[in-house]
């Protein structure tokens, strides 16, 4: 009788021991799960998103700096001298004592590409100027230097560049067109988020 007594006690507890998780405790587990899931994605995104932004501002800061180099290297004006700053615009070449534009010794007014023919404007590869460069307030797809697409360094970088006589330079256009032109490339991200980039061209 007392062995009967024992082996039924040794089974019941066996059964207590491999029972499964009741349900409280089952969604206690998910709650606590679920703390945890939130808090290592809290934690764990935004510096995801940090360390994305960094590699997306040094390709940006790589880019505005290599279109300002490229832009630097160009003429002041178009009636600059294209071949060394022998001459500038706005001076007197011929020494008659006068600026003329008919003698193109005037600096020109316009800002954005120039006109080649009556319906064609110059393309990047032909521009001679800084303020060609300028992209009338609208952002367009990074290029080299001679017009082609250059996706598959620069994918969804966007360029915008503006050009504005400055001659005081207080950062705001003005009418002294021989004096000096702020030029400023900003770069959009694929994360929309914008870098600015400034220098000044001065008429030398």
């Amino acid at each position: 009788m007392l062995n009967k007594v024992r082996l039924r006690l040794h089974h019941f507890t066996a059964f207590n021991i491999s029972r499964g998780f009741t349900l409280v405790e089952t969604i206690v587990g998910i709650v606590v799960l679920s703390i945890a899931f939130t808090i290592f994605t809290s934690l764990i995104y935004p510096l995801a998103n940090q360390s994305a932004e960094q590699v997306h501002q040094i390709r940006a800061a790589e880019l505005g700096q290599s279109m300002l180099n490229e832009i630097f290297g160009r003429a002041f004006d178009e009636n600059s001298d294209m071949s060394g700053g022998v001459y500038r615009c706005g001076e007197d070449r011929n020494g008659d004592g006068l600026v003329k534009p008919e003698n193109g010794e005037t600096c020109s007014t316009a800002i954005g590409p120039d006109n080649l023919t009556v319906s064609t404007k110059e393309t990047r590869s032909s521009f001679d100027d800084v303020d060609d460069y300028d992209t009338q307030d609208n952002f367009i797809q990074a290029v080299n230097a001679i017009g082609e697409r250059i996706d598959d360094t620069y994918i969804n970088y966007e360029v915008m560049i503006e050009v504005i006589h400055d001659g005081n330079y207080d950062g705001n256009p003005d009418s002294d067109f021989s004096t000096a032109k702020l030029i400023t490339v900003t770069i959009k991200t694929p994360l929309d988020i914008e870098y600015i980039f400034s220098v000044y061209k001065v008429n030398f």
